[in-house]
């Protein structure tokens, strides 16, 4: 098993009980702009602010999230569900839940809109079909 380090919610972000996080790193990408991790985390009610892309896949125990539109979903053992980076979301947790993250900086709208143009150019200058490109957003059970 992963040896999980304390990492604290933010105070301001647990709306009720005494939530208790750990985590740890199981890889990086060379560059750092992705990485995996393992979190878990004790009964409480907080929100959580997404600052990168993260897809996560729950590997014990469960959470009801609740977005800011009201729609909730409960995430149980075997789930997978995709957080675009600016979302918010409210975890419930009725006990315990261990998942396992896949966690991305996405590239900032400058670049983005470089690489389209590139993408564009390129198409211009050596014809020929698109790669297809991966999952927009997911959900599984």
């Amino acid at each position: 098993m992963a040896d999980l380090r304390s990492a604290p919610i933010a105070p301001a972000w647990i709306l009720e009980g005494t939530p208790t996080a750990r985590i740890t790193v199981l890889s990086a990408s060379t560059d750092n702009t992705a990485f995996t991790i393992m979190w878990d985390c004790t009964a409480g009610r907080f929100n959580w602010y997404y600052a990168i892309d993260e897809t996560v896949y729950i590997l014990e125990g469960a959470v009801t999230l609740t977005h800011p539109s009201g729609e909730t979903r409960r995430l149980t053992a075997g789930s997978t569900y995709f957080f675009a980076r600016g979302t918010q979301a409210q975890w419930q947790i009725d006990s315990y839940v261990r998942k396992l993250a896949f966690c991305q900086e996405p590239m900032s709208d400058r670049l983005m809109f470089a690489l389209r143009v590139f993408r564009a150019m390129k198409r211009v200058v050596v014809p020929g079909p698109e790669p297809k490109r991966g999952i927009k957003m997911f959900e599984t059970n």
